[in-house]
């Protein structure tokens, strides 16, 4: 943790700002012993690997691998088919080319003559300094034939390989340069691997295309891909929102100017996978194009797609001929970050007022609009969404002045057409969905709130057997064995992933295994060691000043641990015990039937004597409820 954040030493723990939201007093606290952090101020806990994959937005793999390589740990793999070790192992080899490509490229542009007289001079006077040409790692390919291709065979690169990269490609027998004369620019994957390059022509009067970019292969997916998402990454999640723009110089210009939650698209349609991407760090996409027709075009690609995955889309419009690279040097990063703020527009009401105004009293072209605009929103179908779906119908139907219940309907017959085509290629089984999802919202809330109180106590038994279960009860049995056939009954748990624990908990015991809370947070079941470090949360700790004002020792938990579990527990039975009665009493209350009133009195009393038997062993008078 101290790599990414500046920590202090407090107590047994250590303090530091948290990297996950801005803030001026240290809230993010780490707990070596327990091997995991907590932010007091939003919330967010977990251990090394979640830390990874929430500020490096790795995949859990991913983390794993980068921990591996950080501390030279060998990682053991399960055992892959043939052919999926050769596409790793090209897929290793294209990742070190690239490597080795985008120093030879680097190089070139600062150490040689025409590197420094043609590319250098370029990025200057398109305003670009050394430190942000740095941190892109931009280079130059010389211009003559076969530069970097004499320079990779001579250290051994296989030519196959190179061609495949599309670093090289064969020429009557001879490998030559692909990007030669061509401003080079590293495309990073989201760890920061380089996984091809985008090669940009400098010359005006050159007839070739102005990009050349990397052609698929292993590790090269253009659908996959968000040039500067791996630079951007962190600036996303703490501005919660991702601006999207065209070209590699308009991403770099922003982050000169300080703004750094930008990616670009490449200019092709926005993809699946890449609004996947955006949506692990943010839900709030702001697409920034040139304001011409092909912008608002370019705009317009993909954003079905971004409804469906449930992203808010805002589009802003540079004005005149300006883009976002020219406009940001022309008025300044603060003037820019305003104009943005000040004309976000709602993507879906922009695409209908622009098209309302082409259409110009057509009524055929404004009928096509209004079936256009009612797919655009059955798109966004989501249950959460639901809220935002009725708003977009209600102010679409004032803007296209026809019937709310028309459109409305409409949609919903654009939602019945999906659901039945693809209910036609999947299992009838997700037919259940919707109603599961209705039956959540009409929770009975006094009952949702006794599951919440009950829940605090299911959680501090849970805790108690992970952090002393392996120590002794008495001289015949450990506390696990002593907690467990106390807690065989399921029905013990509201919450059944705190049972799912429990029950990983008795497996491993029973195989002998050691079933602490560390082995817990490094299960390959992420959720699972996500719920184990909210159990394991650390609020409070014993002041270094007590020793120095105060005489005497404040007991540890450890040292109490005996009474810390058997008040637990006891207080765990009370709370089911004291809910079975307000049940009971309800029944009691419904009951017209003198057989049952009875049935329900005499099952009062029987709860009444076992609270009071266990409010004596743990010395409490009255609880409250």
């Amino acid at each position: 943790m101290g790599g990414f954040v500046k920590l202090k030493k407090r107590g047994a723990n250590y303090l530091g700002l948290c990297p996950f939201h801005n803030e001026k007093t240290p809230s993010f606290t780490v707990s070596p012993s327990k091997e995991i952090y907590k932010c007091f101020g939003c919330g967010r806990s977990g251990n090394t690997i979640s830390f990874l994959m929430e500020h490096e937005k790795f995949s859990y793999v991913e983390a794993l691998k980068w921990l591996s390589n950080r501390y030279n740990v060998e990682v053991e793999e399960t055992e892959l088919s043939p052919e999926v070790k050769i596409q790793q192992q090209t897929a290793d080899s294209l990742y070190i080319l690239n490597a080795f490509a985008q120093k030879f490229f680097s190089g070139v542009l600062h150490n040689t003559e025409e590197g420094q007289n043609i590319g250098l001079s370029y990025l200057q006077e398109r305003g670009f300094d050394a430190a942000v040409i740095e941190k892109f790692q931009l280079g130059y390919n010389p211009s003559a034939p076969d530069a970097f291709a004499s320079d990779a065979i001579a250290a051994q690169y296989n030519p196959d390989l190179l061609q495949k990269s599309g670093l090289v490609v064969m020429r009557d027998g001879r490998p030559m340069d692909n990007y030669r004369g061509r401003i080079i620019f590293p495309i990073h994957s989201p760890i920061g691997k380089i996984a091809g390059f985008g090669a940009r022509v400098i010359r005006n009067n050159d007839r070739s295309p102005k990009y050349i970019n990397t052609p698929e292969n292993e590790i090269y997916v253009k659908s996959k891909l968000l040039y500067g998402s791996y630079f951007a990454r962190q600036a996303i999640d703490k501005a919660d929102e991702c601006l999207l723009v065209e070209g590699y110089t308009d991403v770099v210009a922003l982050h000169q100017a300080g703004i750094e939650n930008v990616v670009a698209s490449g200019g092709t349609s926005l993809t699946p996978d890449q609004l996947r991407l955006i949506k692990k760090y943010t839900s709030n996409l702001t697409i920034i194009y040139d304001g011409d027709a092909a912008g608002i075009k370019a705009a317009q690609r993909g954003m079905d797609l971004a409804f469906e995955e449930s992203l808010q889309v805002k589009l802003v419009l540079i004005p005149g001929q300006e883009d976002p690279d020219s406009y940001v040097k022309k008025i300044g990063a603060a003037a820019f970050r305003d104009f943005v703020t000040s004309n976000k527009k709602d993507f879906i009401l922009f695409q209908l007022e622009t098209s309302l105004a082409a259409a110009a009293g057509d009524s055929n072209q404004k009928a096509r609009l209004v079936s256009q605009i009612a797919e655009t929103i059955s798109r966004i179908n989501k249950a959460e969404d639901f809220t935002r779906q009725q708003d977009y119908i209600r102010r679409s139907s004032e803007l296209l002045k026809i019937d709310e219940n028309g459109l409305n309907t409409l949609v919903n017959k654009f939602i019945r057409e999906r659901v039945g085509k693809y209910e036609s290629k999947t299992a009838p089984k997700e037919s259940a969905v919707e109603t599961e999802q209705t039956e959540k919202i009409f929770l009975d809330e006094e009952l949702d709130e006794l599951l919440n109180r009950d829940e605090q106590q299911e959680r501090a038994i849970i805790r108690s057997l992970l952090e002393f279960g392996l120590r002794k009860w008495d001289e015949e049995k450990t506390v696990a064995e002593y907690l467990m056939p106390e807690l065989e009954d399921k029905e013990m748990f509201d919450n059944k992933n705190l049972y799912s624990v429990l029950d990983l908990y008795k497996a491993w015991y029973e195989q002998k295994l050691e079933p602490t809370a560390r082995n817990f947070l490094y299960h390959e079941d992420q959720s699972l060691g996500a719920l184990v470090v909210s159990i394991m949360d650390f609020p409070y700790e014993v002041s270094e000043n007590w020793k120095t004002h105060y005489e005497g020792k404040i007991p540890t938990r450890e040292e109490l641990y005996l009474e810390e579990v058997g008040s637990t527990l006891t207080y765990l039975k009370l709370r089911k015990i004291q809910r079975l009665m307000i049940m009971n009493q309800k029944d009691l209350e419904k009951s017209r039937n003198p057989d049952e009133q009875m049935m329900f009195m005499q099952t009062h009393l029987h709860l009444k004597q076992m609270e009071k038997e266990l409010m004596g062993r743990s010395g409490t008078v009255i609880v409250k409820i």
